[in-house]
């Protein structure tokens, strides 16, 4: 069950995703850890960034879980999405397919779905708006506490 992009390996165990090599876990509630993984896959090749770990992904997709444990719709949404997901990619499913343009193909053509579409409007707010990962992007947060841009650094653009 291994993760195509950062090369880290996702174990299912009971009702957790466990990934052994970065001492991380994740506790499923009302969605299957298998789905929760490949949920954590979707996420990354969605807003693929090497540099994120996938511990960032999977605190991104926890909310499905809460909220497919409050609404069996949106928990009926996760699973059926994730399935056929599964099911176009062929017998390894989603997570089996080990190139990255290979998983993009497959989402590219459901992109207009209301899977597709709930997930990666999600992972807009979910994932960016993560203090840890801030840093991993250069960002310092908000400078308004601190007096604003102007006398911090506007004129440091180094990155440019």
């Amino acid at each position: 069950m291994k993760h195509g992009g950062a090369g880290a390996l996702l174990v299912i165990s009971g009702s957790a995703v466990i990934s052994p090599q970065h001492a991380w876990g994740l506790e499923t509630a009302a969605l299957k850890p298998e789905t929760m993984a490949t949920l954590i896959q979707v996420a990354r090749d969605i807003y693929p960034h090497d540099q994120v770990p996938d511990k960032h992904y999977a605190i991104a997709v926890k909310a499905h879980d809460e909220l497919a444990a409050k609404d069996p719709a949106h928990k009926e949404l996760i699973e059926k999405g994730i399935a056929e997901l599964d099911k176009k990619a062929g017998s390894g499913g989603y997570r089996g397919l080990g190139w990255e343009e290979q998983r993009v193909a497959l989402l590219k053509d459901i992109e207009s779905s209301p899977f597709f579409q709930t997930v990666r409007s999600g992972l807009v707010v979910s994932l960016y708006n993560q203090k840890d990962v801030w840093p991993i992007f250069g960002y310092e947060g908000e400078s308004f506490s601190k007096g604003g841009y102007i006398e911090r650094g506007f004129n440091d653009i180094e990155w440019l």
